[in-house]
């Protein structure tokens, strides 16, 4: 173990612990929502599909609140074994904004949440729509804090360093820091992507089982309308985000386009191979002057390259990579929910379309990974953008432990992982069982699913 780098293990270790946490959080956000619509369709209408959908959906709530609570606290102890660095230089912003999460967000969320599971018919209608809407209220301030923190970490400003630690000058300017605004809504939006996807893929699940009642309809029908309304605010608001980029990491920008070096006019390159050893893409294939349009809406505008920063530039294959895969995975959105969305409005949807949108199921935390990797790689070195490295923040902790500790994460998270993923299917099957009045057996054998099988078999 004396051959690794124990800070590339540190910082590999917690971005496994982030990638494993921030699936749950990204459902949790989106889901407190949808069933807060449920809930209140349910009260206007005095439709019981309504209700129906409501009671279903909150348990696969309830279940990823849990993991995403558990995944938290594992995660925020590597702030002390293997960054003390970062706590001890930046504690006096960072401590209060995780303190403000837990005391107006995680407090009010987890009191909240056993009268939403449990209290419906023990209170009445109108507390446990209220406790419903103050669980999705409390999921988003979560988020709010969790995302000023990071925000800020990328583009920190209402401080002051003070003997190597950073002091507060204003709590505004540290909050609604200058990339929080796109950061925040960007993370709010494909949180309900990816809830929107898991409920058009898990209501298609049943929807091929045989199980065609109305509240499957209706969270079908919620999931792919969401997903086709969100998905181009989505690209608005990310053309936003990368203007933010490009004015305050302009590295980082650099790295995701794959531009080595300052130009004018810079192309779009659509496919390559960053080589590292000779600062060039191989096997480039480009489209002129497109980068500078959407990055500076002009044909000419200049693009700073990686050369221009020296060493001070995160790895590019990476960043490169991972900014594609989310841009591919969001453009495969886009045409899947739209064509969903055309087929449901002439009520007719293709048994093909829903196979894809079963496959599609967790697509949203395919693209969620990939944007949150080509952001946070791509703020490398830095820890803090400008005022602390990762180097400087590690702890003096021996490759071999944190080696040893990553492969014990990495196992268990795969064991959670599969579990969550076996439980929530096995829930829409047992629902879609219930809801068709028949056995597992019974339901292979109905005509309506025999030609289905195949196509769902994978899940």
């Amino acid at each position: 173990m004396e051959n690794f780098d124990p800070v590339v293990l540190a910082r590999i270790q917690f971005a496994a612990n982030m990638s494993f946490h921030i699936l749950f959080p990204t459902i949790s956000i989106g889901m407190g929502w949808v069933l807060l619509f449920f809930k209140t369709r349910f009260i206007a209408t005095k439709q019981p599909h309504w209700m129906d959908a409501y009671q279903f959906w909150v348990k696969v709530f309830a279940l990823t609140f849990a993991l995403g609570v558990v995944s938290g606290i594992t995660m925020s102890f590597q702030f002390g074994t293997n960054w003390p660095g970062f706590m001890n230089t930046v504690g006096n912003v960072a401590g209060p904004l995780l303190a403000y999460e837990v005391l107006t967000a995680f407090f009010l969320e987890a009191t909240m949440l056993g009268i939403m599971l449990f209290g419906r018919g023990r209170v009445s209608e109108r507390v446990h729509t209220t406790a419903t809407f103050l669980v999705a209220f409390g999921t988003t301030m979560s988020a709010f804090w969790i995302l000023a923190l990071n925000s800020w970490m990328h583009t920190p400003a209402g401080f002051v360093m003070i003997d190597g630690k950073a002091h507060v000058t204003s709590w505004m300017a540290v909050i609604f820091n200058p990339s929080f605004p796109y950061r925040f809504t960007h993370m709010l939006i494909a949180s309900g992507l990816t809830v929107a996807f898991l409920l058009a893929g898990l209501s298609a699940y049943r929807w091929l089982l045989g199980d065609r009642s109305r509240s499957v309809q209706a969270a079908l029908r919620t999931g792919v309308y969401v997903a086709a309304f969100l998905i181009p605010v989505q690209i608005v608001v990310g053309d936003q985000h990368g203007l933010n980029t490009l004015e305050h990491q302009p590295a980082k920008i650099a790295a995701m386009e794959g531009i080595w070096e300052t130009q004018q006019g810079a192309p779009a390159v659509l496919f390559a191979l960053p080589d590292k050893a000779t600062q060039t893409n191989r096997y480039e294939i480009a489209i002129p002057k497109l980068a500078s349009l959407y990055l500076t809406h002009d044909w000419n505008g200049e693009i700073k390259g990686i050369k221009e920063f020296g060493a001070q530039h995160p790895p590019v294959a990476p960043v490169f990579w991972a900014f594609r895969i989310m841009v591919g995975v969001g453009l495969l959105m886009l045409a899947v929910s739209w064509l969903g969305s055309w087929q449901l409005r002439k009520n007719a949807l293709q048994p093909w379309l829903a196979r894809v949108l079963v496959g599609m199921t967790f697509a949203g935390w395919v693209a969620l990974l990939a944007g949150w990797y080509t952001t946070e790689i791509g703020r490398q070195p830095w820890l803090v953008q400008g005022v602390l490295t990762a180097a400087q923040a590690a702890s003096q902790v021996p490759a071999s432990n944190i080696a040893f500790t990553l492969a014990l994460y990495l196992s268990t998270y795969a064991m959670l992982l599969f579990a969550y993923v076996r439980v929530v299917f096995h829930l829409a099957r047992k629902a879609a069982q219930a809801a068709m009045g028949q056995g597992v057996d019974g339901m292979k054998d109905a005509p309506s699913v025999a030609i289905t099988q195949a196509g769902v078999a994978h899940a």
